[in-house]
């Protein structure tokens, strides 16, 4: 039975000196988690003063959980879950608290409980990362540390996204998240370093300056890709942080191919003044069309477009966004032509702002017939 009353979380410590996973103890981990959905973690002994219906999660913190786990368990009552068949929680109320809490230590098993493993108390499709996965829950123990820690890094990934972020850059990631949790460098932090490169970029572009230009955007988007995985596996996150992430990455690339185009001039291959406005026109305009496509399908639909069919997620590894685009400014400076950058990416803006139109079409045409527009990921 599902509630909509937030419960009170008490945490057990079934096994001393746990390794930390992310620079996070078992029980921190959990703290921070719980604090997200709106739940209050207090010790056994204020259990007493609660009323006898009181919804209660007893948790084990020597397991790691995935958030979904969490946030299914939080939402349904009387229920004792197992973790490959090891107890390891119970959502009960405060009157058979204390059975249920003998039941996670090994004990018997409260009456009028329903047993679920992990995977049917978390949803296995996460709409925030667009991807379907099925939920984790795993002993924290220094064997299987690293592999533990993958784990939950790849958890924070994106399903659908470029195909820079989503097949170059993981490992790397995984390597700069591991330093910065213990060093103490925050996601912010790594945010406003990449807003510096981000800048640079955008000046060295202006001057033809594009080897160094490169150089400094790529740092800038593998930053791109590391602040926010470190925010996500030691939850950390902020309104600020997420306001100058989600900003950056909105604004700056048309800046960015303009930079690049006007730059041309100083390596001897500017474009006619009247040809280049008409491929701005084209690379910008069709930018910030294609962003306001993708607002209209989130409005409309209640999804992104990104993961309604399958063509469209694996469109999203290579549409015209930032990334891809930046393959092709590289591939252009390799063979020395950067020109060429600005004509390809024109091109392939326009080609994309195509397809992105059929989507919107083809949900229309479905939606008029009564067809439900749901992301191929949650069937």
């Amino acid at each position: 039975m599902t509630t909509k009353v937030k419960p009170i979380a008490v945490l057990v410590e079934t096994q001393k000196d746990t390794p930390k996973v992310w620079g996070l103890t078992g029980a921190e981990r959990l703290r921070r988690v719980f604090a997200r959905l709106g739940v209050t973690v207090l010790n056994e002994s204020a259990v007493k003063k609660e009323s006898p219906e009181t919804p209660i999660i007893v948790i084990r913190a020597d397991y790691v959980y995935d958030k979904p786990v969490l946030a299914g368990l939080a939402k349904t009552n009387n229920t004792l879950m197992t973790c490959e068949g090891t107890p390891v929680a119970a959502n009960t109320t405060a009157k058979d608290f204390a059975k249920a809490a003998k039941w996670v230590a090994g004990g018997a098993a409260p009456a009028k409980h329903t047993t679920l493993n992990h995977e049917q108390v978390g949803a296995n499709f996460n709409s925030d990362l667009r991807k379907k996965e099925l939920p984790y829950c795993l002993p924290l123990q220094q064997e299987g540390l690293k592999a533990l820690e993958w784990r939950i890094f790849m958890g924070t990934y994106k399903g659908v996204t470029d195909l820079v972020t989503k097949y170059f850059w993981p490992r790397p990631a995984a390597v700069v998240t591991r330093w910065c949790t213990k060093t103490g460098v925050t996601p912010n932090m790594i945010t406003v370093v990449g807003g510096i490169l981000m800048l640079y970029a955008l000046w060295a572009f202006s001057k033809g300056m594009y080897i160094e230009g490169l150089l400094a955007g790529w740092i800038f988007t593998f930053f791109d890709t590391v602040d926010g995985k470190l925010a996500r596996v030691s939850f950390t996150s902020s309104k600020i942080g997420n306001f100058l992430d989600h900003g950056i990455d909105l604004v700056h690339p048309p800046f960015w191919y303009v930079a690049w185009g006007y730059g041309l001039v100083h390596v001897g291959m500017g474009i006619d003044p009247v040809v280049l406005n008409w491929l701005f026109f084209v690379i910008v305009g069709g930018y910030i069309f294609q962003r306001v496509l993708e607002g209209y399908f989130i409005v409309r639909f209640k999804i992104h477009m990104h993961i309604w069919r399958k063509f469209d997620s694996f469109f999203r590894l290579i549409t015209a966004r930032r990334n891809p685009n930046m393959l092709f400014m590289t591939a252009a400076v390799l063979v020395g032509r950067p020109d060429w950058a600005i004509w390809a990416i024109a091109a392939w803006t326009a080609l994309s702002l195509l397809v992105h139109m059929e989507q919107i079409l083809s949900a229309e045409v479905l939606n008029l017939r009564g067809r439900k527009i749901q992301s191929w990921l949650a069937r």
